[in-house]
């Protein structure tokens, strides 16, 4: 367990990558996701049927949006990030603008701290906050 003094720490530090690739993928660069994610990430979209399953097939995924994606301004709503001594879940809700258009998702990541010291997400899982249903 995370004593009182340690967890301000681990919620700043979560907080700090997560906002950091936001920014980084909010100017059109994935690989600020990539940097922070583990080997054995697990990651799932809403637009795919299936589990991305590792760091290889998710830069596969994130390189060809380089460029792509452009935000003029972002916010990370509510965050909450609940954490142990080794591993914290960060959950958000997700709002970006551009071009006029707002985009709103649910956010949830799963950091692990590595032998390293450094903290890898292993699990993410995107959302659309409303759904369009079929």
């Amino acid at each position: 367990m995370t004593n009182a003094q340690e967890k301000p720490l681990i919620q700043s530090t979560i907080l700090g990558l997560e906002k950091a690739a936001l920014d980084r993928w909010c100017k059109g660069d994935p690989t600020g996701f990539l940097e922070i994610s583990a080997p054995d990430v697990v990651y799932f979209d809403p637009f795919l049927e299936k589990r991305i399953n590792g760091l290889e097939e998710l830069t596969k995924l994130y390189l060809p949006l380089k460029g792509q994606v452009n935000a003029n301004h972002f916010e990370m709503l509510d965050p909450l990030v609940q954490a142990t001594d080794k591993m914290a879940v960060l959950t958000f809700n997700f709002k970006s603008e551009s071009d006029r258009k707002v985009h709103k998702w649910n956010c949830t990541e799963v950091y692990r701290l590595e032998a390293d010291g450094t903290w890898k997400i292993c699990q993410t899982h995107w959302s659309l906050t409303k759904p369009e249903l079929n």
